[in-house]
């Protein structure tokens, strides 16, 4: 078992297609981690197919089926270390093992303690040549969060952020609709729609009467899957137990979890929602308890859409991976509400610092992506 630090071009073309097939599951997955596999015999493709929904067939599974006798002597590569365990579905390990191919290239060692190297111990035991470290980076980057709840019990959390060019997300008098365009607010929906989780404070619901959800009608396009769109957890941090069942979140019939510093029972709430008690900080609930509670419940990827108060708080925490801004060719002046609500710097070395990580021009908007940077 070695990690090459040279592979062909072929290698890294295959791995590239796995890749890709891996992005196709990203809708669908929780919280089973995104994977695609590529079986190649010869010169020639002879099987592929990515992990589309927990519970169901793993991308090597999907790849043997498609390759039948022709995955005997294929080389197989992969996303992710094939699986060791028995978990819903059998070992992915012990499927390539029966089915005969001599050789395994797997872009990154599976971060789960299930798996963390077992997988790829099973095949070099049987004597099937592997290897790994082909495209690692691209392939982590299919699952941050994943890796990161498995690495250090939290979710990856990316806020989301709409505002005029001079940072301004409200005028004095609350208005806000719409800083972005129809185009900005179709892409958030794509972002929602990857998501595990949508985060946001009891003001935010409040105020807009947020339901919260995906709408497949506002998508910019059609899903890259044929299965139904899933809806991700709504979760409200409600530390004073304001929201009430009549409010429009409800009304919509999926997962809701409500986390407070102690549990309401005067209110009959659908059957969809959970309320969570959570230890108290400074009469809040404490957001880092918050965090741990959902990577206990198996999300990887939190998205956070929250006014200036949450989202400053949760910066200030440094609970915050990744922020996406959606900027607005406008100018709504001094007065004007801004990002971020936390505590005044005295210093410029107490600044949050970011790197920009990408900007792309949505509709007449500006999309920023900015990743927490590494201490």
């Amino acid at each position: 078992m070695t990690m090459q630090s040279s592979f062909s071009e072929d290698d890294k073309r295959y791995m590239a297609r796995a890749i890709e097939l891996a992005k196709k599951g990203r809708f669908t997955t929780t919280p089973n981690p995104n994977v695609g596999c590529v079986l190649v015999k010869g010169d020639a493709v002879v099987g592929e197919g990515f992990h589309q929904v927990a519970g169901q067939g793993h991308a090597e599974v999907n790849a043997l089926m498609m390759a039948g006798s022709q995955a005997f002597g294929a080389t197989a590569y992969v996303t992710l270390e094939p699986c060791s365990h028995f978990g819903r579905t059998p070992p992915c390990a012990e499927g390539l093992k029966a089915a005969g191919v001599k050789k395994v290239i797997a872009a990154m060692v599976d971060s789960n303690p299930q798996v963390a190297g077992k997988g790829l111990k099973i095949l070099a035991d049987a004597g099937i040549e592997v290897a790994y470290g082909l495209l690692e980076e691209q392939a982590r980057a299919l699952n941050l969060g994943f890796f990161k709840r498995m690495e250090q019990g939290l979710p990856y959390v990316t806020c989301k952020m709409a505002a005029s060019i001079d940072g301004k997300t409200a005028l004095k008098n609350g208005q806000s609709k719409w800083i972005t365009g129809p185009a900005a607010r179709q892409d958030v929906q794509l972002y929602r729609a990857q998501s595990c989780a949508i985060l946001t404070g009891a003001d935010t619901v409040l105020m807009d009467d947020a339901k919260l959800n995906v709408r497949p009608e506002e998508l910019p396009h059609s899903l890259p899957t044929d299965l139904p769109l899933r809806q991700p957890a709504r979760v409200i941090i409600d530390s004073q137990n304001r929201l009430t069942p009549e409010l429009a979140l409800f009304s919509i019939q999926s997962e809701v979890i409500i986390f407070t510093t102690w549990v309401d029972k005067s209110h009959q709430w659908p059957h969809f929602v959970k309320q969570i008690e959570v230890p108290e900080k400074n009469n809040k609930v404490d957001l880092q308890a918050v965090l741990q509670k959902l990577a206990q419940l198996q999300f990887n990827n939190v998205w956070l859409e929250a006014g200036a108060t949450l989202a400053g708080k949760m910066a200030e925490l440094d609970l915050i991976d990744e922020f996406v801004f959606y900027i607005a060719p406008k100018l709504m002046g001094c007065d004007a509400k801004s990002l971020l609500n936390f505590p005044e710097l005295m210093s410029m070395q107490n600044t949050i610092n970011l790197t920009f990580n990408e900007c792309v021009p949505i509709g007449d908007d500006l999309r920023i992506t900015a990743l927490k940077k590494a201490h």
